[in-house]
């Protein structure tokens, strides 16, 4: 039976079953599972992502979805003030509400789509890797131009409307050296030498750290390991407390970052949940492995924050105070993570 008809059947016997957790069960992927719809209800675009990022703002207040296997990022908003023409294929988005960081050279698929629902049809943009996962969804909302996306889609509709999609692996990631083989007084005296927090990647690979190992070994001043659930207490303390934060929340083709106040906090179903009109985000508790407090130094004072990694050691969140560069780091942000370490850990 061909991957099409295995799908339809799968629909019918479970119809509420969405096409992420349906591709798992099927043993394929979300892409190859979407692309069986070319013909009826998906259209597949050209991959002239660059070009296509330079008219997203035409579609007008949409909803932008990024997701790793544990947490959901979605933040409402226009895609203005694209910025393509940088170096290693990145593309960025910085407006207060769609912001992105994106790394197009694992955009290898797109496609547009369109669903019904009981909420009525659900329209949209969506961005695969060359394994067929997804990058980055994009989904109309009522405040959204329709003419625009239908023009959109019609514009970039690629030539091939197979519905078949070829998938490849990714390349497997380089395991961290073992801790012996680290030069760990180097690490750790030049970390407390950092000017800005944009010089902590290139002291990883400097080093050859992973992020994990990184905060593992380093000088407990500047990073802590803390209780896994840390992220609830952070959450409702933001609230409580009014302090405007950001979300970082990532694969290997995006950032999506959220800046902001949050205020409507929940748990449901094992998923810790927040839901405001302009930002939802959602955290498959049982799967975050390890949580840590993380201090880098700045020309502008320490820059506090809080990152979330899976069970096996991937960066999945990052939380910090709300800030832009050459501005110190809100006190009530720093007072809030200090709090949260007494509390937690004492």
């Amino acid at each position: 039976m061909d991957l099409k008809r295995r799908y339809e059947q799968f629909k019918l016997e479970n119809p509420k079953v969405r096409i992420r957790e349906a591709a798992d069960q099927l043993q394929v992927s979300e892409g190859e599972l979407l692309a069986t719809g070319i013909g009826e209800n998906v259209v597949r675009l050209r991959s002239d992502f660059k070009e296509l990022l330079h008219e997203l703002h035409t579609l007008g207040r949409v909803m932008a979805l990024t997701r790793n296997q544990q947490i959901v990022h979605e933040r409402k908003g226009v895609y203005e003030n694209a910025q393509t023409d940088l170096p290693h294929g990145m593309a960025l988005f910085v407006n207060p509400d769609i912001d992105l960081r994106i790394f197009t050279r694992s955009w290898h698929h797109g496609f547009a789509a369109t669903f019904e629902n009981p909420s009525g049809t659900l329209q949209s943009i969506q961005i695969f890797d060359q394994d067929g996962s997804a990058i980055h969804k994009i989904y109309l909302t009522p405040d959204s131009n329709i003419a625009a996306y239908k023009e959109l889609v019609e514009k970039f509709r690629s030539d091939d409307q197979s519905p078949l999609l070829h998938v490849s692996a990714k390349p497997g990631k380089q395991p961290d050296l073992p801790d012996d083989d680290i030069d760990i007084a180097g690490f750790r005296n030049e970390w407390e030498g950092l000017k800005d927090t944009h010089d902590f990647f290139p002291l990883l690979k400097k080093f050859k750290l992973g992020r994990h190992q990184a905060l593992r070994l380093a000088d407990e001043r500047f990073a802590r390991e803390i209780p896994v659930g840390s992220f609830k207490y952070a959450l409702e303390s933001a609230r409580d407390r009014e302090v405007p934060i950001m979300v970082f929340v990532g694969n290997d083709g995006i950032i999506q970052i959220h800046t902001g106040k949050v205020e409507n906090v929940l748990e449901a179903r094992g998923w810790y949940n927040v839901m405001d009109e302009a930002f939802n985000l959602h955290i498959d508790q049982e799967n975050v492995g390890s949580a840590f407090v993380v201090r880098k130094p700045t020309e502008d004072g320490t820059v506090t924050s809080l990152e979330l990694f899976n069970k096996a050691g991937k960066d999945i969140a990052l939380f910090f105070g709300k800030r832009k560069p050459g501005i110190p780091e809100r006190e009530d942000w720093r007072k809030l993570v200090a709090d949260l370490e007494r509390e937690l850990t004492e």
